[in-house]
């Protein structure tokens, strides 16, 4: 099974789930520049989850462009994670709207959580459909970045209770780890050619 279909339906999910973040936004009521003020919670809530939509995408560009087979427990797996990553939009809405309050900060992180867990799900449906000689297998490795990553979100989420600073800070953390896409899998696929 080729893999353009799960290419471009993936897409078409990820450009709807920002197009619903950025009609959240709100126009603020009012003409000058401190009319803004109230919508910074917003605001910052929405550029993190632009930024971790855009991390997904981007990372996930780079995992299919290293497959090469397509199972039905890879579409079923790409599916998992497209749910998750469709619940980003409703969690940055709760916390930018609540002013990053415990709960919604920490359902924030859960959503996350649970998006990443299915990016590894996603990647070992993968590896399976293409047995040993996979070349995302021998692109992740140990995934010693994605089992950070899931620390940082189980961390962000129990400091949510505590100081929701040290959440978001934690956040953005997991967030830079991932920022530049996933060069082991640039470098295996060089190395395969």
């Amino acid at each position: 099974m080729g893999k353009g279909r799960i290419e471009a339906f993936s897409d078409g999910v990820i450009a709807i789930i920002i197009t619903i973040m950025v009609l959240e936004l709100r126009v603020p009521h009012g003409d000058d520049f401190p009319a803004l003020l109230p919508l910074i919670p917003v605001l910052l809530s929405y550029v993190l989850s632009f930024l971790y939509v855009g991390i997904f995408w981007n990372n996930h560009h780079h995992m299919l462009h290293a497959t090469r087979r397509i199972s039905g427990a890879v579409l079923w797996a790409n599916l998992h994670l497209l749910f998750w990553l469709s619940l980003i939009p409703f969690v940055t809405g709760w916390m930018g709207e609540n002013h990053f309050a415990a709960a919604p900060t920490a359902l924030y992180g859960v959503v996350l959580l649970m998006a990443a867990l299915a990016y590894t799900i996603l990647q070992t449906a993968i590896v399976t459909a293409e047995g040993n000689d996979s070349v995302l297998r021998a692109a992740v490795g140990h995934d010693v970045k994605g089992k950070l990553s899931v620390a940082g979100y189980l961390l962000a989420i129990a400091m949510a209770f505590v100081s929701h600073w040290i959440s978001g800070a934690l956040y953005v953390a997991v967030a830079m780890m991932w920022l530049i896409p996933d060069r082991r899998i640039e470098r295996t696929l060089e190395d395969h050619r």
